[in-house]
């Protein structure tokens, strides 16, 4: 009976743990983030009604902005760099006056980091809702942003990753890899915010002195991100042989991982755990010592 009882304490535990994936639904965000970022500033309620996003490309497009400022009557600062897109998000908020369309690149740097570009704007500094999404540099543009408080932080991570990983991307502009969930979480502590909710590919943190009010038990990496749809696993057989399994592609490419060209041992080499061939014993000598020189 008590293990009964405690399985049902867990999966009590685990449904409050990831309910706000519930309210997941999309206006014109992509992977439900509109419901779980309305549910989010609901559970806060302690609102200015602002917020930030960029790439915003044409303000609607993958937009997890667009619904507050459409049917929550957001005001928003909303930045794009690309010139032909920025056209775009001019025209979509072109009567909206609480809409202040940004052309420029937000970077790492002083001269363009997210808090020199803000302080040319009214935006208040604890702002509800800052969204980031540019498929690279996320990391390093959110760890910039040291004057601003926003109360809640949608951000993009590589869902290639596995939850245990840590990686960051080199500091880069002209790098497109993105990091690691776990990586950007890090973060997130540094600066004061604890992971609540994820999607396919955003992690959802709120300011710490919020974190109370979601009544989340466990907000590690692992339990807030069940999803390893997009995770590749690699390892190898006993005999050196190398497998692939689990997603085996290249998300948003459609190309696939082909087993073969992972191989690292020639065929010759594939060998049963303690084979005595002292000649494929020698080659396989050989081999190493020239693998760890860079010859092959």
């Amino acid at each position: 009976m008590s293990k009964v009882c405690d399985l049902k304490k867990e999966n009590s535990q685990t449904k409050s743990n990831t309910r706000l994936f519930e309210y997941a639904r999309n206006v014109t965000s992509q992977f439900g983030e509109d419901g779980i970022i309305e549910k989010v500033l609901d559970v806060i309620n302690d609102k200015n009604k602002w917020c930030v996003e960029f790439g915003s490309w044409d303000g609607r497009k993958c937009s997890n902005t667009y619904n507050l400022i459409q049917n929550k009557n957001y005001s928003a600062v909303l930045i794009e760099c690309n010139p032909k897109k920025f056209k775009e998000l001019q025209k979509t908020f072109q009567a909206n006056t609480k809409v202040n369309p940004i052309n420029t690149f937000v970077g790492f740097e002083d001269e363009n980091c997210l808090d020199a570009i803000l302080k040319k704007t009214k935006i208040p500094v604890d702002f509800d809702l800052l969204s980031i999404d540019i498929d690279g540099n996320d990391f390093h543009v959110w760890e910039r942003v040291r004057y601003y408080k926003p109360k809640v932080v949608v951000i993009e991570f590589n869902p290639t990753i596995p939850n245990i990983v840590e990686y960051v991307q080199p500091r880069d502009v002209h790098v497109t890899q993105g990091s690691s969930i776990l990586s950007i979480t890090k973060l997130a502590k540094t600066k004061g915010y604890k992971l609540v909710a994820t999607t396919d590919v955003n992690a959802i943190f709120v300011d710490s002195k919020y974190f109370n009010l979601f009544d989340i038990d466990d907000n590690s990496v692992e339990t807030i991100r069940t999803d390893d749809s997009y995770i590749t696993h690699i390892f190898c057989g006993f005999d050196g042989t190398v497998f692939i399994r689990g997603c085996c592609e290249i998300p948003w490419r459609g190309i696939s991982y082909k087993e073969s060209m992972v191989q690292q041992l020639p065929k010759w080499a594939i060998k049963r755990v303690g084979d005595r061939n002292i000649i494929r014993r020698k080659l396989g000598k050989i081999f190493r010592n020239l693998r760890k020189k860079n010859i092959i």
